[in-house]
């Protein structure tokens, strides 16, 4: 591994990586464009065709079960059969089945595991930043979705207090509109990741593999294509000797067994993986209590200012994801420095989202009402887009999409808890507000216990 990493360090940055950088990014603008798709459109499929229970928000819940069984899938199996089939069939597998919640999430859910984790290990050392960059896409995933609500909710939709009696299926297209042009956008960034690049296996996937030749096949011809110096040799990672039982199948339990044991191979990395599923698991429960129920949350305080009507609901909305934009922009940035770094970014990030979720329980106009949710969407992302990064960074390369894809199988089963109680908490109120805050104090904690900082170091 230390020999594949220094060799791309001497090849540096080139197209392909960029080319990386942008596809790579696809997976994580699906990823936040389809899950809040639900959250979007649910409110007009209740006042549709009514609410089946009282207690249970069932897309929200099945959406959640989704997510993890395509982490468990896509990113359990990326280190056995590799990364490539994973980071082509996702897309395209969420486009076709965009309709139906529970399975375009299954097809989703292991999304940003293998585009961070793809991208990381074929990025020379001094730009392994651009992975905290890349949420950016989380972000434009999430703008998108707010603008197309903004044209199609606000203009398509029954009135904010219609009901099952009252609102019909032509007065309320503007949800099925919002999932028909999402779906083809998806489907088209789909086809862009076949045609604009050929993803391969990553080279420290294949040196897990004792596949020595294809590793010095790519980088002498990515070397080769661009103009860039190379000198590992295949005499060269042979001298260092063969990974052990590779002659067994993929999915033999010895070999599956070791992707889960080398996780805690010392007690600091032990330490640090308990320390980081933690922070997953609590960022599960978060994310469905603020982000599923956002619209709840401001249509009930455009009533509690004076600004109710579905028009100013929904431009809010678009407002508020598209401020979001700025909190990787912003990670990306406080990554590098030498005072924070990854923790201290992620601890900086929690705390003003804290601060700010406080904040918005307190709320007396319109303008705090969306500068308020507007700042909370920016500084969460400062967090969300900084742990997406730093978990692939701080796990062994040979296990790396394991360890990521149990953390995110955490982070589904607390998703699944944040839905639950939000279906039986009041959503049009400020009560999950609290608790939302209350979490993201724990977040400082866990960011400060967590003991590797990743800045300009490799975990081979």
């Amino acid at each position: 591994m230390a020999l594949v990493n220094e060799a791309i360090d001497k090849i540096g940055m080139t197209p392909f990586q960029w080319k990386l950088f942008v596809l790579n990014g696809f997976g994580y603008s699906v990823d936040s464009l389809l899950i809040i798709c639900q959250s979007i459109a649910q409110p007009a499929v209740v006042a549709e065709y009514g609410n089946p229970s009282t207690k249970l928000a069932g897309i929200s819940l099945g959406s959640q079960i989704g997510l993890l069984v395509g982490a468990a899938f896509w990113g359990l199996s990326a280190d056995i059969i590799g990364r490539r089939f994973a980071f082509n069939a996702t897309l395209f597998l969420a486009a076709i089945f965009v309709l139906v919640v529970a399975l375009y999430s299954t097809a989703v859910g292991g999304n940003y595991i293998l585009d961070s984790t793809s991208l990381l290990e074929f990025l020379p050392n001094g730009h392994s930043w651009l992975v905290t960059f890349m949420s950016i896409w989380w972000a434009v995933g999430y703008t998108l979705a707010g603008l197309l609500a903004w044209a199609f909710m606000s203009n398509y939709s029954c009135p904010a207090d219609a009901t099952s009696s009252t609102c019909s299926r032509s007065e309320n297209m503007g949800w099925r509109y919002l999932h028909f042009t999402c779906g083809g956008l998806v489907l088209v960034l789909s086809i862009l990741r076949f045609l604009l690049i050929r993803m391969v296996q990553t080279p420290k996937w294949l040196i897990t593999q004792n596949r020595d030749e294809e590793v010095i096949q790519f980088l002498a011809n990515i070397a080769g294509k661009y103009n860039r110096p190379f000198t590992l040799t295949l005499d060269d990672l042979r001298r260092e000797g063969n990974v052990i039982n590779t002659e067994k199948s993929a999915w033999s339990s010895i070999r599956i067994t070791q992707h889960l044991l080398g996780l805690f191979q010392t007690r600091q990395l032990a330490w640090s993986y308990t320390v980081i599923t933690l922070n997953w698991l609590v960022i599960g429960m978060v994310s469905p209590l603020y982000h599923v129920f956002l619209p709840y949350y401001l249509e009930s305080q455009g009533r509690k200012v004076g600004a109710s009507d579905t028009y100013t609901t929904w431009r809010n909305y678009a407002i508020n994801q598209v401020s979001g934009l700025a909190g990787p922009i912003l990670a990306a940035v406080l990554v590098q420095s030498k005072f924070l770094g990854r923790r201290g970014t992620m601890a900086l990030g929690a705390l003003f989202t804290m601060v700010l979720q406080f904040g918005y329980t307190q709320i007396r106009t319109p303008a705090q009402n969306v500068g308020v949710s507007a700042a909370i969407s920016a500084a969460s992302n400062m967090y969300y887009g900084t742990i997406y990064a730093y978990t692939p960074e701080i796990l062994p390369s040979a296990h790396r999409a394991t360890g990521y894809a149990l953390c995110v199988v955490l982070n589904r089963v607390g998703g699944i808890m944040g839905v639950l109680v939000g279906s039986y908490a009041n959503v049009q109120t400020t009560a999950p507000l609290f608790v939302c805050a209350a979490l993201f104090a724990l977040l400082i904690v866990l960011s400060l216990l967590l003991p590797f900082e990743s800045r300009g170091k490799r975990i081979q």
